[in-house]
């Protein structure tokens, strides 16, 4: 079976979080940390890195193998045999997708590479020329601008799309329906981590509501210190990502609470921390009797390797929905894998939904 050709919007620390297991899984006959083994007969080796898109100088130029290592990303460095992948990482296009504060924080934050643009011209050729099947947006929180940019190539060159931030693109109708009239298949918005702060959040919002608890006040507060939680300094660039993030635990909670009642969404730039995440909830509730009761938790995680289980599965959906001609968001891994789908439900229901998504392909191919 030939390797899913995948490009990559975005060299950050997800990206090497993925491209890094890909080849760890490879190498090693191992399943632990996937949430699927096989999906249309793809393993999670099955993918081949073969573009890039940044805009960093330091990362620009070179080999998708290198640039995953490169400043500023700072995640964790767990298969650092990496092969050159032929992949070569193109300058992009800059829009909105580099905040004005993130090119004054040295070597931390971004160093926009002197050199031309690309254009959509020469992205859907590249997009083209490098055979890719399946794109990736990896863009910064806030790049609703560039984001739509690289959708509008995508559509051009015919590639699939996971959209892993929260710019809403598959849940948006008029974006929605353009992947399905060329039967593109989407599947978005804003990945949702293996086990992070919103599907922990969203999973006890669930148990208080099945067990009869009524959740009256919840809090979400984020620290990190990779670009992604440097970047959220500028609040400005919070709408859609804060939006994304509460809806996914309104959708879980027996009861709409107030917007003065539930707090979701990051928190501070912590530097030393690095690519970890640390996440605090807090849940308020009345039991039997009208009695209050809370819940406290905290949450470490690794914040880019967290993610890369849910876009390995994304990216496998894709590619069997582009092997049986389908187009337009895919519901079921969807609503599974993103925070904002173009359509919520619970999460066993969409994990279910996935199943019979997978099985179908599976039906197909006997």
């Amino acid at each position: 079976m030939k390797p899913i050709k995948v490009a990559v919007i975005g060299v950050g620390n997800c990206a090497s979080s993925l491209v890094q297991g890909v080849y760890f899984y490879r190498n090693n006959n191992s399943t632990n940390g996937l949430i699927h083994d096989r999906i249309g007969g793809y393993g999670a080796g099955d993918v081949e890195f073969v573009l890039g898109v940044d805009v960093d100088a330091r990362k620009v130029g070179k080999d998708i193998s290198e640039a995953i290592f490169a400043a500023p990303n700072c995640t964790a460095v767990f298969h650092a045999d990496v092969p050159a992948t032929g992949g070569k990482v193109i300058m992009g296009k800059i829009l909105d997708g580099v905040a004005d504060h993130m090119t004054g924080m040295g070597e931390r934050g971004f160093i926009v590479a002197d050199q031309p643009e690309a254009t959509h011209e020469s992205i859907v050729a590249a997009l083209k020329e490098s055979g890719a099947e399946v794109l990736l947006n990896f863009l910064p929180v806030g790049s609703q601008t560039a984001t739509e940019f690289y959708m509008e190539c995508a559509l051009e060159a015919g590639v699939a799309v996971v959209n892993c931030m929260p710019v809403f693109i598959a849940s948006t109708p008029e974006w929605e329906s353009k992947f399905r009239a060329k039967r593109i298949p989407i599947v978005g918005d804003d990945i949702k981590a293996q086990v992070g702060a919103t599907i922990v959040h969203r999973v006890l919002s669930s148990l208080f509501g099945a067990r009869g608890v009524q959740v009256e006040k919840t809090y979400q507060l984020n620290t990190g210190g990779n670009t992604d939680f440097m970047n959220m300094l500028d609040r400005q660039r919070l709408g859609s990502k804060k939006e994304s993030k509460t809806e996914a635990v309104q959708a879980m909670l027996a009861q709409r609470l107030e917007d003065e009642n539930i707090h979701v969404g990051p928190s501070d730039y912590v530097p030393w921390q690095k690519d970890n995440k640390l996440c605090f909830l807090r849940l308020e509730g009345s039991q039997w009797g009208n009695v209050p009761m809370n819940l406290e938790l905290r949450l470490s995680v690794e914040d880019s390797p967290n993610s890369a289980a849910c876009v390995m599965d994304a990216i496998r959906c894709c590619k069997v929905a582009l092997d049986r001609g389908e187009g337009g968001a895919l519901i079921g891994p969807s609503a599974y894998f993103c925070k904002h789908p173009p359509q919520q439900f619970n999460d066993d229901t969409a994990a279910q939904m996935v199943e019979e998504f997978i099985s179908d392909t599976a039906l197909a191919a006997e």
